[in-house]
């Protein structure tokens, strides 16, 4: 992987861990600054969800400061010039389930385009 391949996707898993940090969820314009305007995500219910969806679950506390999310097998690749693709496994009080997410570069930083949450044993 190159210096610069390298750079994005550590940018990108600092913007996912981002968002998983309860302080910054609980911000609504905290996670607007992490989220594409055209961000959808396939939830682990199988509900979809957008950027107004999501703002209104986050901004209502939906995780615990006092339970992290875990997060082990965080992994990324370089798709294109300014797209990275994450994959890692998440445990959230149990909730546990393979993730994964597209970021893209915008003029404003790297914002997650879509995220995918499959439930697993």
């Amino acid at each position: 992987m190159t210096d610069e391949s390298e750079r994005a996707v550590q940018a990108a898993i600092d913007g996912e861990m981002r968002l998983l940090d309860p302080e910054v969820r609980a911000s609504s314009a905290r996670v607007l600054e992490l989220l594409d305007p055209e961000f959808i995500e396939f939830g682990a219910s199988g509900r979809r969800w957008d950027v107004e969806s999501i703002l209104t679950v986050t901004s209502g506390g939906s995780v615990s400061p006092e339970s992290p999310v875990k997060v082990s097998e965080m992994a990324g690749v370089v798709l294109a010039p300014g797209i990275v693709h994450l994959t890692y496994f998440a445990d959230n009080q149990g909730r546990r389930a393979w993730r994964s997410s597209v970021w893209r570069l915008t003029e404003t930083g790297w914002r997650m385009y879509f995220h995918q949450a499959t439930l697993t044993s």
